[in-house]
């Protein structure tokens, strides 16, 4: 069994102490730290919990507990007590992801209980821009319009189960993924190139904060790779993201994934961490 000392459920009434070490690194943080700055902290709103390692006045970690599992500024201590938080309430969630040495440790811890993965993402490298690309920007990229969901879902899907090994209409029929794609669009942080009907591009915005945004969903229409649409589109994306979001725009990719490490490079992005993650 795991030894450690507790984690505890976090409130509302920890709100400035969560955004104090999440924004401490908001390119690492930025999908927790756009949660917690939408709806706070109580469960029934952040579609989990946050658990939190430290006394009240002094936490120093957090773990996102929700459809991902997220260890943040998680040293061994608090990820050992993140894990054994974890085993007991059992798995409930799609993934582990974050900073790759935390992930690895709780995945050490929780791997014996939880049992095997169906894929676990080593390395990911973090990706951070802050200025406008030198790359001509594709000016058929644009946001994408409500009317236009049924033409952007069924690349919303195959961008999914290409990048996740699964489709997301598994499960609950791909409801929780349709509602989420459709969302973003209403939000405008849903970008596409779409040309009679096909979309050839397109990315979004998954995650803001006042200090950084991240994309995510990058993908380019099969039939129409190799003919520089990706990094085209990324630079477009990149500056609305600049001009409409935050003053940093982050990604992060699989490292094997040489082509679209290539185009983000290309495009002017650097890496400056690396995430790991765990699929079930």
């Amino acid at each position: 069994m795991l030894r450690t000392s507790a984690s505890r459920v976090l409130d509302d009434s920890d709100r400035e102490e969560v955004l104090a070490i999440l924004d401490a690194d908001p390119v690492a943080n930025v999908f927790v730290a756009s949660r917690v700055r939408a709806v706070g902290l109580s469960p029934g709103r952040l579609g989990g919990q946050m658990w939190g390692f430290g006394p009240r006045g002094a936490l120093t970690s957090l773990c996102y507990a929700g459809a991902n599992l997220v260890p943040v500024n998680a040293g061994p201590e608090a990820v050992n007590a993140f894990s054994e938080r974890a085993r007991r309430q059992g798995r409930r969630c799609s993934s582990i992801v974050g900073p790759a040495a935390a992930v690895a440790r709780m995945w050490e811890r929780l791997e014996p209980y939880w049992g095997a993965a169906r894929a676990t993402r080593w390395a990911q490298p973090v990706m951070v821009t802050r200025e406008k690309s030198e790359l001509p920007a594709d000016p058929l990229v644009r946001r994408v319009r409500p009317e236009e969901f049924p033409v952007l879902l069924p690349a919303c899907v195959a961008m999914f189960t290409e990048e996740v090994g699964i489709s997301p209409d598994t499960g609950d029929g791909g409801a929780l993924y349709r509602t989420r794609v459709a969302e973003l669009i209403r939000i405008g942080r849903s970008y596409a190139r779409i040309d009679d009907g096909t979309v050839v591009f397109k990315a979004e915005i998954g995650a803001v904060t006042p200090q950084a945004c991240q994309i995510q969903g990058v993908w380019v229409h099969p039939d129409l790779r190799g003919r520089g649409h990706a990094a085209a589109g990324m630079a477009a994306v990149v500056e609305q993201a600049l001009a409409c979001f935050a003053p940093i725009v982050t990604l992060y990719v699989n490292d094997y994934n040489a082509p679209a490490r290539a185009v983000y490079q290309k495009v002017g992005f650097t890496e400056v961490d690396t995430f790991m993650s765990v699929l079930f």
